[in-house]
């Protein structure tokens, strides 16, 4: 594995902690709301409240996922098409100054 990838496993890993420990909190918070609820369904509340919030980040971590290999494509393709166009410009105006260079040699060899 290289480094690159053990990294981006890792900050995956701890985002998804994150999350996770997020969801307990709020779930905490949003059974505190409940006081009449029993220790049974408290831990059921919380428990489907944390599964909702995984499901719901998981969702939103796969459209950043997709988006994100939309725009580097894009970009991509567009970083290519500017390098083509710098390219071209550098190769127009260095046979423009060779043109010129030669026209210019061509009319002091005339005198």
């Amino acid at each position: 594995m290289r480094m690159d990838e053990a990294i981006n496993e890792i900050e995956g890993y701890l985002l998804r902690e994150a999350e996770k420990e997020r969801a307990r909190t709020r779930a905490d918070a949003f059974c505190a709301g409940l006081p009449w609820l029993t220790d049974t369904q408290r831990r059921e509340v919380e428990l489907r409240y944390c599964q909702d919030q995984r499901d719901a980040s998981r969702a939103y971590w796969e459209r950043v996922a997709v988006r994100s290999a939309a725009l580097r494509t894009e970009y991509e393709s567009v970083y290519r098409a500017l390098r083509r166009r710098l390219i071209t410009a550098f190769l127009s105006g260095t046979v423009a100054v060779a043109a010129l260079v030669a026209v210019a040699a061509a009319g002091l060899g005339a005198r």
